[in-house]
């Protein structure tokens, strides 16, 4: 189906930008719009193109045209879920409008804190670091078969300015990450800062975003999610204008076909409550329904789903935590859910015979997304075997939770907690560990005995260094 798309920078818009989208999906004859896994704004059915009167500062991207890249960003999260202490809502708003131009590359800025939205789906990629305005920065240019780590933190206020020239240079096919950065660094004068310490991704378990939720003492938060993602353009209006009244400023999009409101006041809570209840809105899905990433508009993905959501609640099957995808065959490779369900193409010379979909069931490694390292559990599987693989792959995440720490973390911990060994003494047994060193003759805690001097001798017998023999080498 061709789909036309409305580009929402970092998913956030404003109750009268929506409203105008609304007015404009009204004179094209559409009932409904629905969201996209990038924070953008989908036109499901035939949309012509408008003259620039009618758009005025929206940014369409029409099913024709290549370029449809935006800026995802995690504002959403801000005040409602874990986040980064420094990072606040409006230093996101504040790094958004440095972005004067339409990108031409996938941007994600993201705080690491937090799971409702994805770090690495973007070409670039920047990421809260724990110093307060500085970002770690992940890329994978189109042409590059990895995603590679630039080699410092950039400011917060650098954060467009090095995108922008990134965007000049990637035309020029910069070949690795080296070269990039010598480019960017030529060319601008920004305030970087040496990385210290590697990228550290806790994991958490994926949150439950619907509903009315409390929101520090006296403001509260409303998530909003259709099954069939497909939100209707008289209930939007009217939400629009309730907005208004409640003087809410932002209305934030998530990558789950959903979208939250925040900060209404307390005592309007029972005002929105009642707009919902009055149009029948079911505001508390189970989160089996919440966790799953469709592609938009694909009516055999949606059908899967459902399937595959009923079977699995029938087996009272828990799921807390984790969050499934379903896409088709190596659409792009690049995933964001903890399990993914690939549908296998047909054979070419299938295709006029009526044969049954097969499918690949894949699992992030740890169940953490995060990773960007996926593990093929099943091949070539039945609609009616993926209940049984998904229960079977729920009950091996909770046996491994907890028994695992992120890569990052245990790349930092190697790095931080040196590796230790243990010598005994063959005449007198005494033991050497280089946890404690050896007081006695001033060794320090943390000296490894391959580097004690060679005058070294047992600190009971006097026995020689040479006399010593490993009993055990640890790492923490």
């Amino acid at each position: 189906m061709e789909l036309t798309r409305l580009i929402v920078k970092g998913g956030v818009i404003s109750p009268g930008e929506l409203r105008e989208v609304v007015n404009i999906a009204f004179e094209e004859g559409l009932d409904s719009i629905s969201f996209g896994s990038r924070q953008d704004i989908i036109f499901p059915k035939g949309f012509k193109s408008l003259d620039k009167t009618t758009l005025g500062k929206h940014h369409f991207v029409y099913p024709d045209q290549k370029s449809g890249n935006n800026i995802v960003s995690s504002y959403v999260s801000t005040d409602i879920f874990r986040n980064t202490n420094w990072l606040t809502g409006n230093r996101f708003l504040y790094i958004l409008e440095e972005f004067k131009e339409q990108p031409k590359l996938k941007v994600n800025i993201t705080d690491p804190k937090q799971q409702l939205v994805p770090l690495f789906t973007g070409h670039l990629n920047f990421i809260a670091s724990e110093h307060e305005d500085y970002w770690y920065l992940y890329i994978r240019l189109p042409k590059w078969e990895k995603i590679e780590v630039y080699p410092v933190l950039i400011y917060s206020w650098d954060l467009a300015k090095i995108y922008y020239e990134i965007e000049k240079i990637s035309d020029e096919d910069a070949a690795d990450i080296e070269l990039l950065f010598t480019l960017v660094s030529e060319a601008l004068d920004t305030n970087n800062r040496t990385i210290d310490k590697p990228l550290n991704i806790p994991f958490y378990p994926f949150p439950y975003y619907e509903g009315m939720n409390r929101m520090g003492i006296d403001q509260y938060w409303l998530g909003l999610y259709w099954r069939n993602n497909l939100y209707d353009l008289d209930f939007l209006k009217e939400m629009c204008d309730l907005c208004f009244e409640c003087k809410i400023g932002k209305i934030c999009i998530t990558p789950w076909k959903s979208f939250i409101i925040k900060g209404i006041p307390k005592d309007r809570k029972l005002e929105w409550e009642k707009f919902l209840g009055k149009r029948g809105i079911n505001v508390r899905h189970s989160l089996l329904e919440l966790n799953w990433h469709l592609p938009v508009a694909m009516e055999w993905a949606l059908n899967l789903k459902t399937f595959l959501v009923r079977t699995l609640d029938q087996f009272d099957i828990s799921t807390y935590g984790l969050n499934f995808g379903i896409s088709e065959y190596n659409r792009d490779g690049h995933y964001f859910t903890s399990i993914v369900i690939e549908k296998n193409e047909l054979p070419t010379a299938l295709e006029s015979i009526k044969i049954r979909d097969t499918y690949n069931v894949l699992f992030a490694k740890n169940f953490d997304p995060n990773t960007r390292e996926y593990i093929v559990h099943s091949q070539d599987i039945d609609k009616l075997e993926l209940p049984t693989i998904l229960i079977e792959l729920s009950r091996k995440y909770f046996e491994e939770l907890g028994n695992t720490t992120s890569e990052t973390t245990e790349k930092q911990q190697k790095k931080e907690k040196p590796q230790q060994d243990i010598y005994q003494c063959q005449e007198c047994l005494t033991l050497y560990n280089s946890e404690y060193g050896d007081e006695t003759q001033g060794i320090p805690k943390g000296l490894l005995f391959e580097n004690l001097p060679e005058t070294y001798c047992c600190s009971l017998c006097e026995a020689p260094k040479s006399n010593f023999r490993i009993l055990e080498t640890v790492e923490n």
